[in-house]
């Protein structure tokens, strides 16, 4: 059970601040780090005239576009012929000559050979190229085949990294051009597409719209389970964290169901510390004037529900420990958040780095009134934070002045590979800092780009050296380039972030020192006085009492995996009121 009163004024709203940093709005804008790559393929190709009100990709109805085709030239005629016979390097080649002007084709017949030669590079495999040329079609609405390129980026989609970025391409299009494909043959081609408009929709801070098209994909589509967490995700945003928790509960059912996912293991856990965040964020409420929190005894045991259901072998285990450790802390259950802050620091988890544990830690010790604790658990974060933070900076300073993008990310690259030459302090702390998953879909698309130019160096030497040659290779070296530029400016942004938030650490010590030393002086405030743990409260609460189904036992200095997460510390309350 909770205690209902919860310590307030000064210190807390440090803490409060440096909770919610870790737990609230940042952990928030984590939960929207979702856009994983899909691997399966559906089929796009469907061209049964009697299927109902199929679309077919080749599809030529001109009614309503600027542009009419005529009577085409020859070598527009040769390159349809050669497409027909699936002879695609040749199509292109000829497509590539009409779009280029030498042909003398009119510009409706002009831009049917964009539509061709886009579906030639596509089946040979060249899908940049073929990207880049549907996205100029798709930028036109008047175009003959503009209608017909949403099909053909859907089925990029699934070909190109989520980095390519097709999904604003896709976002040209309106629901109404969706609805063209609510038809019984293409309806899970019509629930992807909805999914993608979301996608877009919430990208723009659309999140109402986003909703109405996330609650299009059905729960039949390989889609629904990520559509279900971008719209809790969208609720978060509108502050109706009942609705997000509804959506988040829907993808832990729809896994557990064996919904069509990508590591649904992860997904689930995702959802369920996704509601934990939610929970404990709608727990608290500031007063405005006075910065006191009041505390929502409800929600914030729905939290720690949530956190509790995390599976110990998930990745997001240790956040769930740490950020659980808050929520203790705000319920005044100092034993059960002292003890999540011991399982953090096992030898299990050499990489694991959560510096705000220590000044939790040592907030707890100083509303309990153990200063000489509190005072010496700071000393020990500042002494082992400074410098990890100076040789943090100090790799940083390398790559200062402008175009850092490309040598950063050969930095990142010599990190992911063990190359990097780095101190044995921060290696871990670089590697958990450039492991995102945002940026490795960015480096993912920039080797997925670099295999595409080896793939065109070993096309036939008269299909490298044509003009249409020139142009895909043009176009997939450009894009890699971006794809190098951006990926390097993510990385150092995140570098970056990272010292931000060890500086801010620092700085939320020394505010806690700044109390403690008020309190040794007798000059604290009167009420943060009150909200310190009386003797008959530490008896009370701060005494660990087992029952039927759990044993005591003292720590001996050894860790042992079967007790990760089951750990309490006792302490008494030395205020002496």
């Amino acid at each position: 059970m909770f205690r209902k009163r919860i310590a307030a004024a000064g210190l807390i709203a440090v803490t409060t601040l440096i909770g919610g940093s870790s737990i609230s709005s940042p952990a928030l804008a984590q939960v929207i780090d979702m856009d994983e790559d899909d691997d399966e393929i559906v089929d796009l190709d469907e061209d049964d005239d009697d299927s109902g009100g199929v679309i077919d990709l080749d599809e030529d109805d001109d009614d309503g576009v600027a542009a009419v085709a005529g009577t085409p030239t020859e070598t527009y005629a040769r390159g349809k012929s050669a497409f027909d016979k699936k002879q695609y390097g040749q199509a292109a080649k000829l497509f590539h000559e009409v779009i280029s002007g030498s042909s003398g084709d009119d510009p409706g017949n002009t831009q049917m050979a964009e539509f061709y030669l886009a579906q030639s590079l596509y089946f040979l495999k060249f899908y940049q190229a073929s990207f880049d040329l549907f996205s100029g079609i798709a930028g036109q609405k008047q175009h003959i085949k503009f209608n017909e390129t949403l099909l053909w980026l859907a089925k990029l989609s699934l070909d190109l990294p989520e980095p390519a970025d097709i999904i604003s391409q896709l976002g040209k299009y309106s629901e109404e051009d969706l609805a063209r494909f609510d038809n019984k043959s293409q309806r899970s081609l019509y629930w992807k597409l909805n999914y993608f408009l979301g996608r877009y929709q919430y990208r723009n801070a659309a999140y109402e719209e986003a909703i109405k098209l996330f609650a299009r994909v059905n729960s039949e589509s390989e889609d629904y389970v990520k559509a279900q967490f971008f719209t809790g995700v969208s609720y978060i945003q509108l502050r109706k964290s009942v609705k997000a928790v509804e959506s988040f509960e829907r993808v832990e059912k729809a896994v557990d169901e064996g919904a069509a996912v990508d590591d649904a293991a992860r997904m689930r856990d995702l959802a369920r510390l996704s509601m934990a965040r939610t929970m404990y964020s709608a727990s608290i409420k500031l007063d405005p004037e006075t910065n006191v929190p009041t505390v929502s005894e409800t929600h914030l045991s729905a939290a720690v529900k949530y956190w509790n259901q995390v599976d110990e072998s998930s990745e997001y285990w240790l956040d769930a420990l740490f950020e659980e450790a808050w929520a203790y802390y705000m319920a005044g259950q100092y034993t059960r958040a002292l003890g999540n802050i011991h399982t953090l620091k096992a030898p299990y988890f050499p990489k694991a780095f959560y510096p705000e544990a220590d000044i939790l830690k040592s907030i707890i010790y100083f509303f309990n009134c153990d200063y000489e604790s509190a005072i010496t658990t700071i000393a020990r974060f500042e002494t082992k934070t400074k410098p990890l933070r100076e040789k943090l900076a100090a790799v940083l300073k390398k790559y200062e002045g402008d175009n850092q993008e490309e040598p950063f990310y050969k930095f990142l690259n010599q990190v992911r590979d063990g190359e990097a030459d780095l101190d044995a302090d921060i290696e871990p702390l670089v590697e958990t800092a450039l492991s995102d998953r945002q940026l490795l879909r960015n480096i993912a698309y920039v080797e997925y780009l670099e295999k595409e130019i080896e793939q065109f160096k070993k096309a036939p030497p008269a299909f490298q050296q044509s003009a249409v040659g020139t142009y895909v290779f043009d176009q997939t070296k450009e894009a890699r380039a971006a794809g190098v530029k951006k990926a390097g400016s993510l990385a150092l942004s995140r570098y970056q972030r990272y010292i931000k938030e060890m500086d801010e650490h620092l700085r939320n010590a020394q505010k806690v020192i700044i109390d403690i030393t008020a309190a040794q002086r007798n000059l604290l405030d009167q009420a943060i006085k009150e909200g310190q743990v009386s003797d008959a409260d530490s008896k009370l609460f701060n005494v660990v009492n087992p029952d039927e189904e759990h044993f005591m036992w003292e720590f001996d200095g050894e860790y042992w995996r079967d007790e990760l997460g089951f750990y309490r510390q006792e302490l008494e309350s030395a205020c002496g009121r």
